[in-house]
């Protein structure tokens, strides 16, 4: 390759990243502005916080029903027409969700179209910039995952300072008109990976032969897959119900959203920490240490009371529970060709969605029913303990270099 071209891939790979962090930013913004106005929304319409935590339960099983299409999509024919498609998407949904007339309406239009366009924006962006890395491949993914976590601190206090000024549902419209913006000219910026125009050279020996159906019925992809699950309903009752139990504690609503946008801070130094952690003792070691730590810091919730308790917790738990993240596009790059990342990494992103569902609406029927969150902490040490274990099992599996080997 001429070295003037060595030199366009080297800096264009950085914009790549640039733009997938603000394309995650916003997307991710978008997705979670559900919390910050679950109490506006349940106050103007009556109904339930479970019934309106559902359509973010529904949001993420969309986004898992659609992650391995669309990161299989994005395989054959590039990320760029996938992530667009996916802004549409997420703006038609919300949008949708705002002129909802009743609730079975706002959760299959915020829930189901939302969380489908998600799922074109993820996988993609991640697959594809693991394939522009061969040194400094945990730094990139690292900064691509940080700027996802600067949702909590632009989108979050933008959504709660637009709801004081307007009523939900013209604040869901502006935030789509956010997302067209912003979104869908960044889209463009996203391209294939080089390597990719010469899979022969970008296939390793031991990948030469191997299959995407042989791929996702090995070991390693199975127990990944479990890991990415539990991980991910570990921390996705306490991410979603952090401002609505702040408030409970007699939290006023800014200085709650300030607890989560703290999350969001804390989550940044996480992604980056334990991301160059992963580089230099192994990411699936480093997986380890993350999520039994994740599983500790959960349970500081049921101590928390007074705003600066809050603001230690939720330090805590932003910078381990975000710091896992980007170790799983990390391991999977180590284990599996590139030719398939979209699809690899779109099966863990489909897992940690199924995760991510189960904490919305379990906090929401807890807190209906008990008046208290204290058993939606509890049990999410419970599954973080089950995703350490896991990770360990993972750690220990032999020979994950050849995944074609030990396949069930």
């Amino acid at each position: 390759m001429p070295p003037w071209k060595n030199a366009v891939r080297e800096h264009y790979r950085w914009i790549v990243v640039a733009a997938g962090g603000l394309l995650g930013c916003v997307a991710i913004g978008a997705l979670f502005s559900l919390p910050v106005l679950l109490r506006p929304i349940a106050q103007a319409t009556g109904w339930s916080a479970t019934g309106i935590s559902t359509a973010m339960t529904l949001a993420f099983v969309a986004l898992a029903a659609g992650s391995m299409a669309w990161g299989a999509l994005s395989d054959r024919i590039g990320p760029r027409a996938v992530v667009f498609a996916g802004t549409l998407l997420i703006a038609a949904g919300l949008v949708a969700a705002s002129l909802a007339p009743s609730l079975p309406a706002f959760q299959l239009c915020f829930g189901g179209v939302i969380g489908l366009g998600a799922a074109a924006v993820f996988a993609p962006l991640m697959a594809c910039v693991t394939g522009w890395f061969d040194t400094r491949r945990s730094l990139a993914v690292s900064l691509v995952s940080a700027g996802m976590g600067m949702a909590p601190l632009t989108m979050s206090p933008l959504v709660a300072w637009l709801v004081r000024a307007h009523d939900w549902r013209v604040t869901l419209q502006i935030v789509a008109s956010l997302v067209v913006g912003v979104m869908a000219p960044l889209s463009l910026l996203v391209r294939r990976p080089p390597a990719l125009a010469r899979p022969a050279e970008a296939a390793a020996p031991h990948e030469a032969g191997l299959s995407v159906g042989q791929a996702v019925r090995s070991a390693p992809f199975l127990v990944l897959v479990l890991t990415s699950f539990l991980t991910c309903a570990t921390h996705s009752g306490p991410i979603f119900h952090t401002v609505s139990y702040a408030v409970t504690c007699g939290i006023p609503l800014m200085a709650a959203v300030s607890i989560y946008s703290l999350e969001g801070l804390a989550g940044m130094g996480g992604r980056l920490v334990f991301g160059l952690l992963g580089d230099r003792f192994g990411a699936a070691r480093t997986l380890v240490v993350a999520l039994l730590a994740q599983a500790l810091v959960v349970l500081g919730y049921l101590y928390a009371r007074q705003l600066a308790a809050f603001y230690t917790v939720a330090g805590l738990f932003g910078f381990t529970y975000a710091g896992v993240m980007p170790l799983f596009a990390v391991i999977a790059r180590e284990n599996f060709p590139l030719r398939m990342m979209g699809t690899v990494i779109g099966g863990t992103t489909m897992a940690s969605s199924i995760g991510m569902a189960l904490g919305p609406v379990l906090g929401g029927l807890i807190y209906d029913s008990f008046s208290s969150y204290a058993g939606l902490f509890i049990g999410a040490f419970a599954l973080g303990i089950g995703a350490t274990q896991s990770a360990v099992a993972f750690a220990r599996l032999p020979s994950r270099g050849a995944v074609g080997v030990g396949t069930v």
